[in-house]
């Protein structure tokens, strides 16, 4: 357990802790900066080019130019949050004369990753402030786990992405701006027949004559679809379990469906992804609410490929998506400049956990911390924290050993 005498001081100079393999903080400075900028740069020309392929096409002259100009701005500001933390940190030492548990990782991060993010393009803004929260949360839930102060409740990612997939939907359903970009996984997951204002288009829908026709002719090679356009289907080998599967696909297609309901086909056949029809038919009429226990059940699924990662990325993006909605409505003001704090404050938890209690930082990010700074973080002297109670030394052994990473003798730095 964890004895903190939070704000006791340690006398260690800069040149002990922050940069032991040179007594200079502009040399140390200037080394982490170097090595960040081409790690930055090798990390975002993959990134951007990935992204490029992805698209599927040659790019023009000018998405070629915007791509370099992305490239060169993204890898200044990942570059600058890098050698900016040592920069305050020799600063705060400086200011202070001593280390506190505060400004050996916190205050500095702080520091830092505010100046960063203020170089980077505001439409990168609040997709990097909702990646830094999303590792952040989960940190300080293994801080709090390690001090004994919470106990991981079993399926718990299963319960916030349901939650949060019930939020989402429930936005879905009731709003007719969708500006952000969720609402198009959203449209892709549960197609665009639960989205608001999708009911007025109903004449374009595939009546329920057209699918018993579908069924009695047994023509799959086709299927009219919303808007009047129809799309071959990839031919179908003449195996007996395919036509099987046809037969019973275009059965379930031609059941009925309730006359409030904006989906094509049959009920039985849409309530395979959701279960809004169910709903519809108990009440007899349509409504927002219906979201909410839809995505509450359907949450559930996400219990048989649970992951971390994706449960709080949804949980953020869902309280993000309420915010905004609020803020649209009146119901609370904007903060100011509030991208740039969350950016900042959740990148500071990630430090300060790399720099003191490197256990509770997911393996990834510390490995990330690891490769931009040349592997410098982790030849930061510990030792010296050992005096605020959480075994700092023994857990960076652990976590070296854990993730592959090593120390770098000084002369190499």
């Amino acid at each position: 357990m964890v004895s903190f005498s939070k704000f006791q001081t340690i006398p260690t100079s800069c040149a002990e802790f922050v940069h032991p393999w040179t007594e200079s903080c502009s040399t140390a400075i200037t080394g982490i900066g170097i090595h960040a900028l081409q790690e930055s740069f090798r990390i975002y020309v993959t990134v951007y080019m990935l992204a490029s392929i992805m698209r599927g096409r040659v790019p023009s002259q000018k998405e070629i130019k915007q791509t370099l100009v992305g490239i060169i701005i993204s890898s200044i500001f990942l570059g600058t949050n890098a050698f900016a933390f040592p920069l305050f940190a020799c600063w705060l030492r400086k200011l202070f004369g001593h280390f506190n548990v505060l400004s050996v990782g916190f205050l500095p991060a702080f520091l830092a990753s505010y100046v960063a993010i203020l170089l980077e393009r505001p439409s990168r803004r609040g997709l990097l402030a909702l990646y830094v929260t999303n590792v952040a949360t989960e940190t300080l839930f293994r801080m709090a786990a390690w001090r004994g102060l919470v106990r991981p409740v079993p399926y718990g990612q299963v319960l916030i992405f349901s939650a949060s997939i019930a939020a989402l939907l429930y936005v879905y359903r009731g709003h007719q701006t969708k500006r952000d970009s969720v609402y198009s996984l959203l449209r892709f997951v549960v197609g665009p027949y639960e989205e608001n204002g999708y009911v007025e288009n109903r004449a374009d829908l595939p009546s329920m004559a057209d699918a018993r026709e579908l069924q009695s002719s047994g023509d799959g090679d086709k299927i009219k679809r919303p808007g009047g356009t129809s799309k071959g289907l990839i031919h179908i080998v003449p195996t007996a379990c395919c036509r099987i599967y046809r037969r019973l696909l275009m059965a379930i297609q031609g059941l009925s469906r309730h006359t409030v309901c904006p989906h094509p086909f049959s009920c039985a056949y849409y309530t395979l992804q959701l279960m809004s029809c169910l709903l519809r038919r108990v009440f007899n009429r349509d409504s927002k609410f219906y979201a909410i226990p839809s995505g509450l059940l359907a949450g559930l699924a996400f219990g048989f490929f649970p992951d971390n990662t994706v449960a709080l990325y949804v949980m953020w993006k869902s309280l993000q998506v309420i915010y905004s909605d609020s803020i649209q409505k009146g119901y609370v003001p904007q903060l100011p400049g509030g991208t740039i704090l969350l950016y900042s404050f959740s990148t500071a938890i990630l430090f300060h956990a790399g720099v003191l209690e490197p256990q509770n930082l997911r393996p990834s990010y510390w490995k990330f911390l690891h490769s931009l700074s040349g592997a410098r973080i982790a030849v930061m002297d510990r030792k010296s924290l050992d005096a605020f109670g959480m075994d700092t030394s023994k857990a960076l052994l652990e976590v070296l050993a854990k993730t592959n990473t090593y120390l770098v003798p000084y002369s190499e730095l």
